[in-house]
C-alpha cells in the first residue's frame, strides 16, 4: 500500500476543510483510496493528512499537479507543504 503524509499550515482550518472536501472527487480520480485529517496538538491551523494511495507513481503525479497547487492557494495554505510518499513494508 502506498501512503502519503502531508503537513502544512493554513490560514483558517474551516475554510481549508471546505476546499479539501470539495476536492475529493479529483483526489479519488488521481488514485486516493482513503485519508485521515488531524492537526498538530494545540495548533488547529497546522494540518496533518495521512492518505492511502493506489500507487507511488499516481501519488507523485497528483502532488506535483498545477491543479492541486491552485486548490491549495484557494484553501489558504500558507507554506510549502511537507509531502512524504512511502510504501508499507
Amino acid at each position: 500500500m502506498t501512503r502519503v503524509f502531508v503537513r502544512h499550515k493554513v490560514k483558517n482550518y474551516a475554510r481549508w476543510r471546505e476546499v479539501f472536501d470539495s476536492y475529493r472527487k479529483v483526489r479519488r480520480a488521481g488514485g486516493e483510496k482513503s485519508f485521515k485529517v488531524g492537526n498538530i496538538a494545540g495548533s488547529p491551523n497546522n494540518v496533518v493528512i495521512l492518505f492511502s494511495w493506489d500507487s507511488v507513481a499516481n501519488a507523485k503525479a497528483f502532488f506535483r499537479s498545477k491543479e492541486l497547487k491552485a486548490a491549495m492557494a484557494e484553501a489558504g495554505v500558507r507554506e510549502k507543504p511537507e509531502v512524504y510518499i512511502f510504501e508499507d513494508k
